[in-house]
């Protein structure tokens, strides 16, 4: 019989992967809460319509990547793709509109049936920021500012470049809309079969096309800055400004776009070229338009997410910061003086590991393989005094030490 193998797509964060992945989680959650922002947690699994609604349902993420299912009791499910469909949902359904602004980290695993590669799976991992209910492009520059201090304090800002764009006021997107419509509409003969679909939906979309011929015919597209009504060019200009103000760099990126008809103003990405074509590590923009979509009251926000998995392959191997207290017994009553004195100790801080079986040798061989501090060896000689034997695994000093000082003499090593 075949061992049994992970779903394709899918990965096993084994003990070295996962600290690189909790480093990321931890240091933006604790970025997040210098800013105010606020940890919540929304199911994994939602009615399909939470996320088809405001996607789209012809939309590629709809049709093509999310994972549907019908549950026992008839209901359409859907294994969340993203988080911040969600995070409206939560706030409609809590009651929460009345209690802005809201401010929100989130982590977690989201699930997409995409073609895995370098850094991409199907079941990956993101960090969330989400703010609700500001309207003022203080709020675009706030969160970009976060992603900023996280990337910085994981190690890879300056490995990175921000992409920023303005996608304009409704007004200017309506505009540019019908530009890009008319100058397509005479190009469709040399247009893919995707942004073909595309031009009919979420034309957009057409000028973030990786197909070649497309990128040919992108490159004479009318640019959104000739439509953008006077609102909407001093929203951005303030964005800009302001990070200016702040010593965070940019590089404006016309072709950056969002097509969904809830996005608006700022869009922005960091991106690095480490990671090969697909070179966005952490993105996003602001939604003023997605809480009305979902049912709610037209409410503004802006927010991003970026990747676990790839900023993971960007930052520097964590060191465990935890270096345990190996308990090593000698005979039977060795054994079970250990056991009493292993739970002493990790009841009162101490991390501790037991070697379970084998010889002194081999039980000190495993304590240094777990990078242990020390080590207290219970012998039936020194256990008959009273005593057990302390030895400093990084000096190779051992010294005798009551049983009643025991915990005294561990304190160097807590």
């Amino acid at each position: 019989m075949p061992a049994l193998q992970p779903v394709r797509g899918t990965q096993d964060l084994l003990p070295e992967q996962h600290r690189r992945h909790r480093a990321v989680s931890e240091t933006a959650r604790a970025i997040a809460e210098r800013y105010g922002y606020h940890e919540i947690a929304t199911p994994i699994f939602e009615f399909t319509e939470v996320f088809a609604r405001p996607i789209g349902e012809t939309s590629d993420i709809v049709t093509k990547e999310m994972y549907n299912f019908t549950d026992r009791g008839g209901d359409e499910i859907t294994l969340r793709p993203e988080y911040t469909a969600g995070i409206i949902r939560a706030i409609i359904s809590n009651g929460l509109t009345q209690s802005l602004p809201l401010k929100y980290f989130a982590s977690g695993p989201m699930f997409r049936y995409e073609r895995p590669q370098k850094g991409r799976f199907r079941q990956f991992h993101q960090i969330d920021v989400e703010l609700i209910g500001v309207a003022q492009p203080e709020g675009d520059v706030e969160v970009i500012a976060l992603g900023a201090d996280v990337l910085d304090a994981l190690g890879v800002l300056k490995q990175t470049v921000l992409e920023l764009n303005t996608l304009g006021d409704g007004p200017s997107r309506q505009a540019y809309r019908e530009a890009l419509v008319a100058y397509y509409g005479e190009r469709r003969a040399l247009l893919s079969q995707e942004s073909l679909a595309r031009l009919e939906r979420n034309p957009l979309r057409i000028l973030d096309s990786k197909d070649e011929s497309d990128k040919r015919v992108n490159a004479e597209a009318p640019s959104f800055t000739e439509y953008l009504t006077a609102d909407a060019r001093r929203f951005f200009d303030a964005v800009c400004a302001a990070l200016d103000r702040l010593n965070i760099g940019y590089r404006i990126t016309p072709r950056l776009v969002r097509g969904l008809d809830y996005y608006c103003h700022t869009a922005f990405e960091f991106v690095t070229t480490e990671l090969g074509a697909q070179g966005t590590v952490l993105g996003g923009g602001r939604y003023d338009g997605l809480m009305g979509v979902m049912g709610g009251p037209e409410t503004p926000g802006v927010g991003w997410a970026a990747g676990i998995e790839r900023l993971a392959m960007l930052i520097d191997e964590p060191q465990s910061t935890t270096r345990p207290i190996a308990v090593i017994p000698v005979g039977e009553k060795g054994e079970a003086a250990a056991l009493t004195l292993m739970h002493e100790l990790r009841r009162a801080g101490w991390a501790v590991d037991a070697g379970y079986s084998g010889n002194i040798k081999r039980r000190l061989q495993r304590a240094n393989k777990v990078n242990a501090r020390a080590a207290v060896i219970l012998g039936e000689d020194e256990l008959a005094r009273g005593a057990a034997s302390l030895r400093d695994l990084d000096t190779g000093e051992q010294i005798e030490v009551p049983l009643a000082e025991l915990k005294d003499r561990l304190a160097p090593f807590r």
